[in-house]
């Protein structure tokens, strides 16, 4: 498995100051961004299923995720979220955290 260092880690996941982020966190990250999803904006819910079928062809390949796709993805949610919704803190986090 891949660990990537992205530096101190805060956000809705949860793991507090640890500087590095495993790809099993940030899968974990987008599963929960893409639930969120599915309450908050049902229409967005393919944006999270994109960052998830990426970081999951990382850890399949080994390779590091392609970060133009999930950007994009992140970035749609991004415009369409509103403030102090768990889809944009999400969004937000995932966005540190891959240094995007």
């Amino acid at each position: 498995m891949s660990t990537y260092n992205f530096g101190p880690a805060h956000g809705p996941v949860g793991y507090g100051d640890n500087t590095e982020l495993d790809l099993e966190t940030l899968m974990e990250a987008a599963a929960r961004l893409t639930e969120t999803l599915h309450a908050e904006y049902p229409a967005l819910v393919g944006q999270g299923e994109v960052i998830q079928r990426e970081l999951a062809l990382s850890a399949e390949d080994g390779l590091p995720p392609n970060r133009g796709r999930i950007r994009s993805a992140l970035e749609n949610v991004a415009i369409t979220a509103a403030a102090g919704t768990g889809s944009l803190t999400f969004t937000q986090y995932l966005t540190n955290a891959l240094g995007l």
